[in-house]
């Protein structure tokens, strides 16, 4: 297995970038009147789902900060598939659109349950504090 330097190679994170511009260019036929309320719900919950792995990745240092980022992302992922499902009762998206968009987000929350389960392995053992010698 390959060390991850970067949470730009994390394959959640790549999810997420994905689906958040997918979920631009589909917000760009909604109507003028939800510029300011559904568009830019969806756009801010799609977009949030990156930020936050990029945010856990930073706090790996600390297994339980990186955990709960990771649970923020997984939130904004759903939050993201709720205004999907209100776009859809719109009408503002096709059944087929919401069903493609709705399976990116699934399919990111589960890779970041995944990374949740398995927290351990992307943080680092804590570094030993050096042993000073009596004086």
């Amino acid at each position: 297995m390959a060390i991850i330097r970067s949470f730009r190679e994390l394959i959640a994170y790549q999810k997420a970038r994905t689906a958040a511009k997918e979920v631009f260019k589909l917000t760009k036929r909604f109507p003028a009147e939800e510029r300011y309320s559904l568009t830019d719900q969806i756009r801010r919950s799609s977009r949030a789902v990156g930020s936050m792995i990029a945010e856990a990745w930073a706090r790996r240092r600390y297994e339980a900060a990186f955990v709960n980022k990771l649970n923020e992302a997984q939130g904004e992922a759903t939050e993201s598939q709720s205004w999907l499902d209100s776009a859809l009762d719109c009408e503002y998206i096709t059944a087929a659109e919401h069903a493609r968009h709705d399976a990116l987000f699934q399919e990111a929350g589960a890779i970041l349950q995944g990374m949740i389960d398995r927290s351990e392995t992307f943080c680092p053992p804590p570094t030993p504090k050096p042993v000073r010698p009596p004086r």
